[in-house]
């Protein structure tokens, strides 16, 4: 069964959108038929219901560090995207890459654009915390969710403003 719930969170509506437990979908909005569609499922599949990670969301919100880290996620994706993902997963809350430090980090020095590219894909937004990527120049790039998002999430994660450019 795919369930779909509506949090309320201090940058706006945010959806999740579980399969059997794992999230498979989620952002800043409030239309859940949208936001499944980027993870492939259609509308008819859809149904409202309660998400077990909603809770996390709720917490991290709070200020839980580590509320969202026994939260599981599927996505599919090419092998080069499942690797970006779990990279992503491993930045530390407060912390930002570079789109060519994340590259680099993965043996791929060339590949900034194609990190780019997956975190675009990133269809469970603060689970997988594609947030924490910043421009060459350390700008605020590249979030489905827009800018101002990006900036809030991190300034509540405590990110260095040096680093975060625009």
């Amino acid at each position: 069964m795919i369930v779909y719930q509506q949090v309320a969170t201090p940058d706006g509506p945010f959806t999740l959108v579980e399969r059997d437990g794992a999230v498979v979908a989620s952002g800043w909005t409030a239309d859940a038929v949208a936001l499944a569609a980027r993870a492939g499922i259609g509308a008819a599949d859809l149904a409202p219901g309660e998400c077990v990670a909603a809770a996390a969301v709720l917490a991290w919100y709070a200020g839980g560090d580590a509320a969202l880290d026994g939260v599981r996620v599927e996505q599919s994706g090419t092998e080069f995207r499942r690797e970006v993902w779990g990279a992503l997963r491993t930045i530390p809350r407060g912390e930002v890459r570079r789109y060519g430090e994340l590259a680099t980090a993965l043996g791929r020095p060339g590949a900034s654009r194609a990190v780019g590219a997956a975190c675009g894909r990133n269809a469970v937004a603060l689970f997988v915390p594609c947030h924490r990527v910043v421009g060459a120049s350390g700008a605020l790039t590249g979030f489905a969710w827009g800018v101002d998002v990006k900036r809030s999430l991190l300034a509540r994660e405590g990110a260095a403003t040096a680093r975060m450019g625009s």
